[in-house]
Protein backbone atom coordinates (compact mmCIF):
# COMPACT_ATOMS: atom_id res chain seq x y z
CA UNK A 1 0.00 0.00 0.00
CA UNK A 2 1.55 3.28 -1.04
CA UNK A 3 0.76 6.28 1.64
CA UNK A 4 0.94 9.66 0.90
CA UNK A 5 3.49 11.57 2.82
CA UNK A 6 1.48 14.70 4.93
CA UNK A 7 2.64 18.18 3.56
CA UNK A 8 2.10 20.22 6.66
CA UNK A 9 3.31 23.17 5.69
CA UNK A 10 0.35 23.15 2.94
CA UNK A 11 -2.28 22.94 6.01
CA UNK A 12 -3.69 26.00 5.53
CA UNK A 13 -3.28 25.91 1.89
CA UNK A 14 -6.46 27.86 0.18
CA UNK A 15 -7.57 28.97 3.15
CA UNK A 16 -8.23 32.74 3.98
CA UNK A 17 -7.30 34.01 7.86
CA UNK A 18 -8.10 37.25 9.75
CA UNK A 19 -5.98 38.18 12.70
CA UNK A 20 -6.77 41.21 15.00
CA UNK A 21 -4.40 42.07 17.21
CA UNK A 22 -1.57 40.84 14.08
CA UNK A 23 1.46 43.76 14.22
CA UNK A 24 3.10 42.34 17.47
CA UNK A 25 3.19 38.96 19.93
CA UNK A 26 0.89 36.34 19.56
CA UNK A 27 -0.85 37.96 16.54
CA UNK A 28 2.26 38.35 14.94
CA UNK A 29 3.94 35.10 15.37
CA UNK A 30 0.66 33.46 14.28
CA UNK A 31 0.66 35.92 10.82
CA UNK A 32 3.77 34.31 10.29
CA UNK A 33 2.72 30.57 10.87
CA UNK A 34 -0.53 30.60 8.83
CA UNK A 35 1.46 32.10 6.30
CA UNK A 36 4.33 29.56 6.25
CA UNK A 37 1.34 26.58 6.09
CA UNK A 38 -0.13 28.33 2.94
CA UNK A 39 -2.94 30.29 3.99
CA UNK A 40 -3.26 33.99 3.05
CA UNK A 41 -3.27 36.58 5.58
CA UNK A 42 -5.14 39.50 6.62
CA UNK A 43 -3.93 41.84 9.83
CA UNK A 44 -5.95 43.71 11.39
CA UNK A 45 -4.32 46.23 13.69
CA UNK A 46 -4.50 49.70 14.88
CA UNK A 47 -1.04 50.42 14.85
CA UNK A 48 -0.40 51.39 11.12
CA UNK A 49 3.36 51.18 10.99
CA UNK A 50 4.13 47.84 12.23
CA UNK A 51 0.39 46.30 11.32
CA UNK A 52 1.98 47.38 7.92
CA UNK A 53 5.16 46.18 7.97
CA UNK A 54 4.06 42.64 9.59
CA UNK A 55 1.30 42.55 6.23
CA UNK A 56 4.23 42.87 4.34
CA UNK A 57 6.34 39.95 5.99
CA UNK A 58 3.80 37.54 5.44
CA UNK A 59 2.95 38.99 1.48
CA UNK A 60 -0.70 39.61 3.54
CA UNK A 61 -3.31 42.49 3.61
CA UNK A 62 -3.22 45.09 6.38
CA UNK A 63 -6.24 46.68 7.24
CA UNK A 64 -6.32 49.30 9.99
CA UNK A 65 -9.11 49.13 12.47
CA UNK A 66 -10.25 50.16 15.93
CA UNK A 67 -11.65 46.74 17.00
CA UNK A 68 -13.66 48.13 19.52
CA UNK A 69 -15.72 50.06 16.08
CA UNK A 70 -18.38 48.02 14.97
CA UNK A 71 -17.88 49.76 11.18
CA UNK A 72 -14.61 48.92 11.45
CA UNK A 73 -14.58 45.41 12.34
CA UNK A 74 -17.12 45.09 9.68
CA UNK A 75 -15.17 46.35 6.86
CA UNK A 76 -12.03 44.54 8.17
CA UNK A 77 -13.85 41.34 7.34
CA UNK A 78 -15.55 42.89 4.39
CA UNK A 79 -11.74 43.50 2.96
CA UNK A 80 -10.82 40.16 3.65
CA UNK A 81 -13.73 38.22 1.47
CA UNK A 82 -13.68 41.06 -1.07
CA UNK A 83 -10.43 40.59 -1.71
CA UNK A 84 -9.60 37.00 -1.48
CA UNK A 85 -13.45 35.52 -1.71
CA UNK A 86 -13.72 33.66 1.74
CA UNK A 87 -13.24 34.59 5.32
CA UNK A 88 -12.32 31.04 6.74
CA UNK A 89 -10.19 31.41 9.84
CA UNK A 90 -10.46 33.99 12.08
CA UNK A 91 -8.07 34.88 15.07
CA UNK A 92 -9.53 37.26 17.21
CA UNK A 93 -6.63 38.34 19.31
CA UNK A 94 -6.37 42.07 19.84
CA UNK A 95 -6.23 43.00 23.66
CA UNK A 96 -4.72 44.78 26.60
CA UNK A 97 -3.56 44.21 30.03
CA UNK A 98 -3.19 48.36 30.94
CA UNK A 99 -1.58 49.40 34.73
CA UNK A 100 -4.43 51.49 36.00
CA UNK A 101 -6.52 47.61 35.78
CA UNK A 102 -5.75 46.50 39.14
CA UNK A 103 -7.19 45.45 42.26
CA UNK A 104 -11.11 45.96 42.21
CA UNK A 105 -10.75 48.40 45.35
CA UNK A 106 -8.42 50.59 43.00
CA UNK A 107 -9.65 49.99 39.66
CA UNK A 108 -11.86 52.77 37.97
CA UNK A 109 -14.88 52.47 35.95
CA UNK A 110 -13.17 54.08 33.31
CA UNK A 111 -10.26 51.60 33.44
CA UNK A 112 -13.11 49.06 33.87
CA UNK A 113 -14.69 49.80 30.55
CA UNK A 114 -11.88 50.22 28.45
CA UNK A 115 -10.49 46.98 29.09
CA UNK A 116 -14.00 45.37 28.43
CA UNK A 117 -14.10 46.85 25.40
CA UNK A 118 -11.02 45.96 23.69
CA UNK A 119 -11.05 42.21 25.03
CA UNK A 120 -14.52 41.34 24.91
CA UNK A 121 -16.83 43.66 22.96
CA UNK A 122 -14.25 43.24 20.03
CA UNK A 123 -14.51 39.28 19.78
CA UNK A 124 -18.34 39.75 20.03
CA UNK A 125 -17.60 42.27 16.96
CA UNK A 126 -15.07 39.91 15.35
CA UNK A 127 -17.49 37.06 15.54
CA UNK A 128 -20.13 38.13 14.16
CA UNK A 129 -18.64 39.75 11.05
CA UNK A 130 -16.79 36.32 10.81
CA UNK A 131 -20.04 34.34 11.17
CA UNK A 132 -21.84 36.67 8.21
CA UNK A 133 -19.43 34.96 5.74
CA UNK A 134 -18.89 31.83 7.61
CA UNK A 135 -22.55 30.91 7.75
CA UNK A 136 -22.91 31.66 3.99
CA UNK A 137 -19.96 29.20 2.90
CA UNK A 138 -20.80 26.59 5.47
CA UNK A 139 -17.28 26.03 6.81
CA UNK A 140 -15.07 28.23 9.39
CA UNK A 141 -13.08 27.87 12.01
CA UNK A 142 -13.22 30.81 14.84
CA UNK A 143 -10.16 31.23 17.46
CA UNK A 144 -10.59 33.67 20.07
CA UNK A 145 -7.78 34.61 22.63
CA UNK A 146 -9.04 34.13 26.34
CA UNK A 147 -6.64 33.32 29.05
CA UNK A 148 -5.76 31.05 31.46
CA UNK A 149 -7.22 33.52 34.42
CA UNK A 150 -10.19 32.76 33.07
CA UNK A 151 -10.26 29.39 34.73
CA UNK A 152 -8.18 30.45 37.74
CA UNK A 153 -8.30 33.40 40.04
CA UNK A 154 -4.69 35.31 40.37
CA UNK A 155 -3.94 36.71 43.18
CA UNK A 156 -2.21 39.55 41.18
CA UNK A 157 -5.26 41.07 40.38
CA UNK A 158 -5.94 42.68 36.74
CA UNK A 159 -9.81 42.36 37.61
CA UNK A 160 -11.28 43.98 34.20
CA UNK A 161 -8.71 41.48 32.15
CA UNK A 162 -9.86 38.67 33.90
CA UNK A 163 -13.08 39.61 33.80
CA UNK A 164 -12.94 40.13 30.05
CA UNK A 165 -11.44 36.91 29.59
CA UNK A 166 -13.99 34.72 31.22
CA UNK A 167 -16.05 36.89 29.19
CA UNK A 168 -14.43 35.44 25.96
CA UNK A 169 -14.61 31.65 27.03
CA UNK A 170 -18.27 32.05 27.62
CA UNK A 171 -18.96 33.07 24.64
CA UNK A 172 -16.76 30.94 22.73
CA UNK A 173 -18.38 27.74 24.42
CA UNK A 174 -21.72 29.05 23.59
CA UNK A 175 -21.02 29.93 19.66
CA UNK A 176 -18.83 26.44 19.33
CA UNK A 177 -22.54 24.72 20.55
CA UNK A 178 -24.83 27.01 18.19
CA UNK A 179 -22.92 26.53 15.33
CA UNK A 180 -21.56 23.29 15.46
CA UNK A 181 -24.06 22.15 12.71
CA UNK A 182 -23.47 24.87 10.09
CA UNK A 183 -19.83 23.52 9.58
CA UNK A 184 -18.23 26.45 11.61
CA UNK A 185 -16.05 25.29 15.24
CA UNK A 186 -15.35 27.88 17.46
CA UNK A 187 -12.48 27.97 20.25
CA UNK A 188 -10.92 29.83 22.93
CA UNK A 189 -7.40 29.65 23.66
CA UNK A 190 -6.11 29.80 26.79
CA UNK A 191 -2.04 30.80 26.73
CA UNK A 192 -0.45 31.10 29.98
CA UNK A 193 1.76 34.09 30.41
CA UNK A 194 3.68 34.74 26.94
CA UNK A 195 6.83 36.42 26.72
CA UNK A 196 5.16 39.50 24.68
CA UNK A 197 5.82 42.88 24.44
CA UNK A 198 2.76 43.33 26.05
CA UNK A 199 3.85 40.86 29.23
CA UNK A 200 7.50 42.03 28.97
CA UNK A 201 5.65 46.28 29.57
CA UNK A 202 3.66 45.06 32.46
CA UNK A 203 6.85 43.51 34.09
CA UNK A 204 9.21 45.43 32.95
CA UNK A 205 9.44 48.33 36.28
CA UNK A 206 8.82 45.22 38.30
CA UNK A 207 10.98 42.16 38.22
CA UNK A 208 9.14 40.75 41.75
CA UNK A 209 6.04 40.87 40.40
CA UNK A 210 7.22 38.48 37.31
CA UNK A 211 9.27 36.12 39.52
CA UNK A 212 5.94 35.42 41.41
CA UNK A 213 4.14 34.70 38.36
CA UNK A 214 7.27 32.78 37.51
CA UNK A 215 7.41 30.24 40.00
CA UNK A 216 3.63 28.83 39.32
CA UNK A 217 4.82 28.16 35.83
CA UNK A 218 5.43 24.15 35.82
CA UNK A 219 7.44 24.25 33.05
CA UNK A 220 9.79 27.45 34.44
CA UNK A 221 9.49 29.92 31.62
CA UNK A 222 6.97 31.92 30.10
CA UNK A 223 5.87 30.55 26.33
CA UNK A 224 7.08 31.55 23.19
CA UNK A 225 4.94 33.26 21.03
CA UNK A 226 5.79 30.98 18.51
CA UNK A 227 3.94 28.27 20.99
CA UNK A 228 1.23 29.84 20.61
CA UNK A 229 0.92 29.94 17.01
CA UNK A 230 1.28 26.22 16.83
CA UNK A 231 -1.86 25.68 18.84
CA UNK A 232 -3.39 28.37 16.77
CA UNK A 233 -2.60 27.14 13.66
CA UNK A 234 -4.10 23.52 15.01
CA UNK A 235 -7.33 25.01 15.64
CA UNK A 236 -7.80 26.59 12.60
CA UNK A 237 -6.53 23.65 10.10
CA UNK A 238 -8.58 20.15 9.89
CA UNK A 239 -6.29 18.44 12.19
CA UNK A 240 -8.84 20.12 14.80
CA UNK A 241 -12.22 18.84 12.94
CA UNK A 242 -13.53 17.20 15.75
CA UNK A 243 -12.85 20.51 18.23
CA UNK A 244 -15.61 23.19 18.97
CA UNK A 245 -16.33 24.92 21.92
CA UNK A 246 -13.01 23.80 23.64
CA UNK A 247 -11.34 25.69 26.59
CA UNK A 248 -7.77 25.33 24.89
CA UNK A 249 -5.15 25.52 27.67
CA UNK A 250 -1.52 26.30 26.40
CA UNK A 251 -0.13 27.34 30.15
CA UNK A 252 2.98 25.33 31.15
CA UNK A 253 1.03 22.99 33.59
CA UNK A 254 -0.02 26.11 35.73
CA UNK A 255 -3.62 25.19 35.60
CA UNK A 256 -2.73 21.54 36.43
CA UNK A 257 -0.75 22.39 39.68
CA UNK A 258 -1.34 22.27 43.10
CA UNK A 259 2.27 22.99 44.24
CA UNK A 260 5.13 23.88 41.60
CA UNK A 261 8.05 21.34 41.50
CA UNK A 262 11.37 22.23 42.87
Amino acid sequence: MTVTPLDLTQRLAGKVAVITGGASGIGLATAQRFAAEGATVVIGDVDETTGRAAAQSVDGLFVRVDVTDEEQVDALFAAANDTYGSVDIAFNNAGISPPDDDSIVTTELPAWQKVQDVNLKSVYLCCRAALRYMVTQGSGSIINTASFVAVLGSATSQISYTASKGGVLAMSRELGVQFARQGIRVNALCPGPVDTPLLQELFASDTARAQRRLVHVPIGRFAKPQELAASVAFLASDDASFITGSTFLVDGGISAAYVTPE
